[in-house]
């Protein structure tokens, strides 16, 4: 990496279809200087996520990105200098750095993190991949021992995790993943008790055949017509955590499913709802104690996805939307 210029990926334009490589571009700039308040951090993995693609179509829980701006996107940096009380060079921080090297960015957007080798497991288990499995199924889902649990994406970065403390917690796990690799991943590696291959396109029956009492808590990633199949399944009182619409962010997003939602919610009283995971951030000690304590015991397996360079990461997001990745996908810079 030069030390006198910072690399950084532009978005060119916002796609009205799907995402290719030619919606971005590189570019240098001079390494900027941080101001009062501002620390300069050096990026070293970029989380790519699904919702990075979101942020494309307009404001979301953060304002849109802009044509001709720096890419945004989430990473774990480390300080270079710091003109904010706090922090100081040589500590990691994980914010919103963008797509770049080098990124100045204001002391209360970053949160310090603790130093942890694997420095990615920051990003994955120990980030806002792990955080979202784990409030999203306890928190919103609130299974219980013994009750079925269904999570779309199941072999992406939070749904691999979804399934795996789920079992944990003494649930049958069902998981919704695209191919057969990944489904016998789940169960194979991961103690997923079955999983069903959504490219078969008969996701209905086979998710009858899967979960015979019907689904308690269905984690759902992807909303559209796998929202749809799971919610005629659900059982009175089921819960619903609705984490993302994967299947509405790429591409012109589609009309379909799901169709007669009112009424099934009354008369299974169900509860849906969505939830992001910074509303959670003052419990996220506890979390990070309890996701720690598993990982060591051999309970939870973390699954990275780690591509090198900076100049890759337009493909490897375009690979993410498609699928291609097992488990946490990011860039090392």
């Amino acid at each position: 990496m030069n030390d006198t210029v910072n690399r950084q990926v532009l978005l060119v334009e916002k796609p009205s279809g799907k995402l290719g490589p030619e919606h971005f571009k590189m570019s240098k700039s001079d390494i900027p200087e941080p101001k009062d308040g501002e620390v300069l951090v050096r990026v070293r993995y970029i989380s790519l996520d699904a919702a990075n693609r979101a942020w494309m179509h307009g404001a979301t829980y953060r304002a849109a990105v802009e044509a001709n701006t720096v890419m945004a996107g989430g990473g774990i940096a480390e300080v270079v200098s710091s003109k904010a009380p706090g922090l100081a060079p040589g500590d990691i921080v994980f914010g919103d750095t963008g797509w770049q090297d080098y990124a100045a960015v204001p002391a209360k957007h970053l949160s310090k993190m603790p130093k942890i080798e694997p420095m990615t497991h920051l990003l994955s288990v120990y980030g806002i991949a792990g955080l979202t499995a784990y409030f999203g199924l306890l928190d919103v889902g609130k299974p219980k021992a013994g009750e079925t649990v269904v999570v779309s994406a199941a072999a992406g970065s939070v749904g691999s995790l979804v399934g795996q403390i789920a079992k944990i917690k003494g649930c049958r796990v069902v998981g919704i993943a695209g191919g057969k690799d990944k489904c016998n991943w789940l169960t194979s590696e991961l103690g997923f008790d079955a999983a069903v291959d959504y490219k078969d396109g008969a996701v209905f029956k086979a998710l009858k055949a899967a979960a015979p009492n019907g689904i308690d808590v269905y984690f759902d990633n992807v909303g559209g017509d796998i929202l749809e199949a799971c919610l005629s399944q659900m059982n009175n009182r089921g819960r619903i955590a609705c984490c993302g619409v994967i299947s509405q962010y790429d591409g012109v997003p589609s009309a379909t499913g799901p169709r007669g939602v009112p009424g099934l919610i009354v008369v299974k009283r169900l509860t849906m709802q969505g939830f992001i995971v910074m509303d959670f951030m003052n419990q996220r000690d506890e979390a990070l104690s309890d996701l720690q304590s598993w990982v060591a015991a051999g309970k939870l397996k973390v699954q990275e996805d780690v591509i090198n360079g900076l100049e890759n990461t337009p493909k490897a997001l375009i690979g993410l939307l498609a699928g291609e990745n097992r488990g946490k996908r990011m860039v090392k810079v």
